[in-house]
């Protein structure tokens, strides 16, 4: 296999953490050249032109921050939308005490209950829930509400408008429970969903119920002590009668990769344990046995990029998720709820094949012993469907420090 020597237009700004039209805007002013694809004419950048920009990113540079906070009494939440437990792994980590956990899929709650014996999984649709025996007993609610529209009528949103939707059960919730703070998690995707007007409404909801709404931040997880280029969008109130200032966890400079993820070194004190994993069918491996590490479907001979990818050859932009094949030295694209799909190929370095459920779980920072139920595609949709652990941790050490200058300023 040739190793790959150049970055895509949307490889590059991904890498960058900057817009593509910032990157074309240096090509034409000669800060950042780019070369030309031969067939498509589109931007490719060479990887040591990259590297030269961030090489203090890549060099894994000893960690000049430390986010850790311990906590000065026992601080609890409440979690809603739990999935198998991502968050809650890394709230637990930063010393913060899961008192109850919500969640609907019956998979991920025999996750929940495996691992934990000792936490209170309350399985179920979060609708046929009151949590009203909660309140003024936890400091912080968290949730990861599934994004959906509401009707955004005029300058204010009320709780009302919202029911029906999940975030009108995440707002009820905080609003039966009265936590001192509250943290929803959402895709990147929803600070453009609805031109806006979706996060709109629920800031202005929040606001009603009693809470300031801190500027919303994506956190690239990738800062964090995550091997995957993951990025998470976080909302957090504040209740409204507390005049402590929410501050989120600073990044970390060093960037771990896959090589850290999967053998024996500073995240994991031994390689990636043996399980169960999904299969290409033969007809994709014979075309992904021909991507080299880092490379993607433009790394295929003309003729079997034009059959693989159909009308899309032909229509704009990069679709560098296609035919992937992950490198070493690189962290992880975001991983998917089913790593066999076309469009979304996350292949392994050295094997054509996907990731199995353990190395997508070390990919998402779970513990080795942390073990899924139900079946193989069950297990990949709750590992691609949760929130990194380590950056559960991060945000979770902000959220000790502070309650922790609230109690302290009491």
């Amino acid at each position: 296999m040739v190793i790959k020597e150049y970055y895509s237009l949307a490889e590059a700004a991904e890498i960058l953490g900057k817009s593509k039209e910032t990157l074309r805007r240096w090509d034409n002013d000669g800060k950042l050249k780019a070369l030309r694809e031969p067939v498509s004419d589109y931007r490719i950048y060479r990887k040591e032109d990259i590297n030269d920009l961030i090489k203090p990113l890549f060099e894994n540079l000893d960690e000049d921050i430390d986010n850790s906070e311990k906590p000065i009494k026992e601080y609890k939440v409440l979690e809603l939308f739990a999935g198998a437990g991502g968050l809650a792994i890394g709230l637990e980590k930063a010393g913060i005490k899961c008192v109850a956990l919500n969640e609907i899929d019956k998979w991920a709650c025999q996750t929940l209950r495996k691992n934990r014996p000792n936490w209170n999984v309350l399985e179920g649709d979060i609708k046929s829930f009151s949590f009203e025996n909660y309140k003024d007993e936890v400091d912080i609610v968290t949730g990861g509400f599934p994004c959906q529209a509401f009707s955004y009528a005029g300058k204010k949103l009320g709780l009302e408008d919202a029911r029906g939707t999940l975030f009108y059960e995440f707002a009820r919730v905080v609003k039966e429970v009265n936590p001192l703070i509250c943290v929803g998690e959402n895709v990147k995707g929803l600070l453009s969903h609805d031109k806006g007007k979706t996060l709109k409404g629920m800031i202005s909801i929040l606001e009603e119920i009693g809470y300031n709404v801190v500027p919303v931040k994506v956190l690239k997880a990738v800062n964090y002590k995550v091997p995957q280029k993951r990025e998470r969008l976080i909302l957090v109130g504040v209740r409204k009668d507390i005049d402590v200032k929410y501050e989120y966890p600073k990044p970390y400079q060093s960037i771990y990769n896959l090589k850290d993820a999967l053998k024996k070194g500073k995240l994991y004190n031994s390689d990636v344990p043996k399980s169960d994993g999904a299969k290409y069918p033969e007809s994709k491996k014979v075309i992904l046995d021909l991507v080299p590490p880092k490379g993607y479907w433009r790394d295929l001979p003309l003729d079997i990029q034009k059959e693989y990818m159909g009308k899309s050859f032909y229509l704009g932009g990069g679709k560098t998720g296609m035919a992937r094949r992950i490198g070493w030295d690189e962290p992880s694209l975001t991983l998917t709820c089913s790593p066999a799909q076309k469009q979304t190929e996350r292949c392994h370095p050295d094997e054509t094949r996907p990731f199995t459920v353990r190395e997508y779980a070390r990919i998402q920072t779970f513990p080795d012993d942390w073990k899924f139920a139900g079946s193989t595609s069950q297990q990949y949709k709750q590992i691609g469907n949760a929130v990194p652990c380590n950056l559960g941790k991060e945000v979770g050490y902000s959220l000790v420090k502070f309650l922790n200058d609230y109690y302290e300023s009491k």
